[in-house]
């Protein structure tokens, strides 16, 4: 569907009016799910200035994917999956087996240190501040802020736990409930070995994570996890506690890895835009297989 603009004003409004019956959070998630193009160009920002005579169109999903692929940019030769990118924030896919930000070891090759080589291509002096962090193990959507103040509006909504989070992975086995929720405390030694303990123990940290299966078989199920706290391997253990480990996660005592991987991924991430206050919704295709082509 195209339309031509009679009016100016930033895109979200000018959508709002040519869609009366959908909400501006439907509206959005077109946005950064790059629906929209203007004048032939996809559009992720809400507030990009639309003129009069403005060709506005809306994709359908199957175009969206072929027209706005996730960039994968290349620089000093270390590739960088590009969900989305604005003057504040950068939103990039992580791979599996590569830390999110150098440890006392200090890595060179990173998925923080990426992000960096990227911005200053374009600027010596430009940054990419860690907001939070993924396990080695666990690939999926991560954001970067552009400079320290969006930083530390970022890290107040995860301290505050309005960031809305969810992962998949593929356990072993299939939990007895088809959903529940897992509140445990756990603690962390400085070899960043995790340990389930009990709520009186010395630096203990509780974890809440939900879950609810997706699809399942005899061999193996896909989780669908939300969490309201971010603990090194909650997750992880959460699976292991229902007596289904995260496929491939042999620390946490999986039987079996036949991807060559830990099967848990990062989905999406929903938060308030640190610059325009305005919700913003990423997310990313699960990439390892389900219970159906494990058969």
């Amino acid at each position: 569907m195209q339309y031509s603009s009679k009016q100016e004003g930033n895109l979200l409004d000018i959508l709002a009016k040519l869609f009366p019956q959908s909400s501006k959070s439907t509206l959005r998630k077109m946005l950064t799910g790059g629906r929209i193009t203007v004048d032939g160009e996809v559009c992720f920002r809400a507030k990009h200035e639309v003129v009069v005579g403005s060709k506005i169109e809306i994709l359908d999903k199957v175009k969206a994917a072929e027209e706005s692929p996730s960039p994968k940019a290349q620089y000093n030769g270390r590739a960088l999956d590009i969900i989305y990118e604005d003057e504040a924030i950068l939103v990039v896919l992580k791979p599996e087996g590569m830390l999110s930000i150098a440890t006392n070891k200090l890595e060179t090759d990173t998925l923080h240190s990426r992000c960096v080589d990227y911005v200053q291509h374009s600027g010596a002096r430009n940054w990419c501040h860690i907001v939070h962090r993924l396990d080695r193990d666990t690939s999926g959507v991560m954001v970067f802020a552009k400079n320290k103040e969006h930083k530390e509006t970022l890290q107040l909504q995860f301290a505050e736990r309005s960031v809305h989070r969810t992962y998949h992975a593929l356990v072993e086995g299939r939990p007895e409930k088809n959903s529940g929720t897992v509140s445990s405390w756990l603690v962390e030694d400085k070899h960043l070995h995790v340990r389930k303990v009990s709520s009186t123990f010395k630096g203990a940290k509780k974890a809440i994570t939900h879950w609810d299966i997706e699809d399942s078989d005899e061999h193996v199920s896909l989780i669908h996890i939300t969490i309201d706290t971010g603990k090194r391997h909650q997750i992880r253990m959460a699976m292991k506690d229902l007596g289904c480990p995260v496929v491939g996660d042999e620390i946490h005592e999986s039987s079996a890895n036949p991807l060559n991987r830990v099967c848990l991924h990062a989905t999406s991430l929903e938060f308030l835009h640190p610059q325009s206050n305005d919700p913003v919704r990423f997310t990313s295709k699960v990439p390892f297989t389900g219970p159906e082509s494990q058969r």
